[in-house]
């Protein structure tokens, strides 16, 4: 039977997914990417950015209820109008989800703004987006100036993972105007911003990756027994893939390019695939042990 647990999990994997998305490929369009870049793959991501931007205001709009069955008594809350307004007004995790549903609002208005602006607006959003999740779970177990270090680590953290895997989306097009002789000098550019930024991006997750497992549970994921660190281990594992693939992409097949434009290219695009499927993986892992006791 699904429980409001497990559908709050879902509903937390949607929106991390979307906001993530969000962030990493609209800052990478509007940062790294040249105008005529930006204006060419742009538009084929409208759809896409639309989607992104309903699946996180509707998770949002849904996580209220379901956190109120949770709190409460099941489903039967979820549908309770005073306990619902208890759950807003009177707990940390409502007040949370004011600020998510104000940053939700502001999404939306970045997504109507003109087009010129929209990959900075929704960026900049996006970004705020995943820095108000750190008011709840994991990050708001701990109180002063401690409570404020994890929460700013954990920001970092999410902003991190985020630039990493949101803007994979967007490298997949602008591998292929590599092919484009007019779009060949920006589009390349555009990939060794992205892998310079990348590298950091890359080392910022891990590290404050491993600040949050010192934090959290004072030690590394060993004791399988635990389902919260048996989780945690499999998403570092799944992570660690995802850097091997990067670094086999970017020390292995990028300097073949101007040899094996054909072949390296396609190896490119095929670790990219993955790394976006295994990034896909993270986020799931992290939707369930972000609700598990960190044991």
């Amino acid at each position: 039977m699904i429980t409001p647990d497990i559908a709050y999990q879902a509903c937390r994997f949607l929106h991390d997914t979307s906001l993530m998305l969000l962030w990493g490929c609209s800052a990478f369009l509007s940062v790294l990417a040249s105008a005529s870049i930006s204006r060419r793959v742009w538009p084929k991501f409208t759809g896409f950015v639309l989607a992104a931007v309903i699946v996180a205001i509707l998770t949002t709009a849904i996580a209220l209820p379901l956190q109120t069955g949770i709190i409460g008594n099941g489903w039967v809350d979820t549908v309770n109008p005073a306990t619902i307004h208890d759950v807003l007004f009177d707990t940390t995790a409502g007040r949370a989800w004011q600020v998510q549903a104000v940053t939700n609002f502001f999404l939306l208005l970045a997504f109507l703004a003109p087009r010129h602006l929209r990959p900075a607006a929704l960026a900049l959003t996006a970004g705020l987006g995943l820095a108000s999740l750190t008011l709840t779970g994991h990050a708001a177990m701990h109180q002063g100036w401690f409570g404020f270090a994890h929460r700013l680590n954990d920001i970092v953290h999410l902003l991190a993972a985020g630039s990493w895997f949101g803007a994979l989306v967007p490298l997949l097009p602008i591998l292929r105007l590599l092919e484009v002789e007019e779009c060949r000098r920006d589009a390349g550019r555009a990939l060794k911003r992205f892998s310079n930024i990348g590298h950091a991006a890359v080392a910022l997750v891990i590290l404050s990756g491993l600040i949050n497992t010192a934090l959290i549970l004072g030690r590394l994921p060993t004791n399988w027994a635990s389902p919260y660190q048996a989780m945690l281990a499999f998403k570092i594992a799944v992570v660690t893939c995802m850097t091997m693939l990067a670094i086999i992409n970017r020390y292995v097949f990028v300097p073949r390019i101007g040899r094996q434009p054909q072949r390296a290219l396609a190896a490119i695009r095929t670790g990219t695939i993955v790394e976006i499927a295994l990034g896909i993986v993270a986020i799931a892992c992290v939707a369930v042990f972000g609700m598990l006791e960190p044991a």
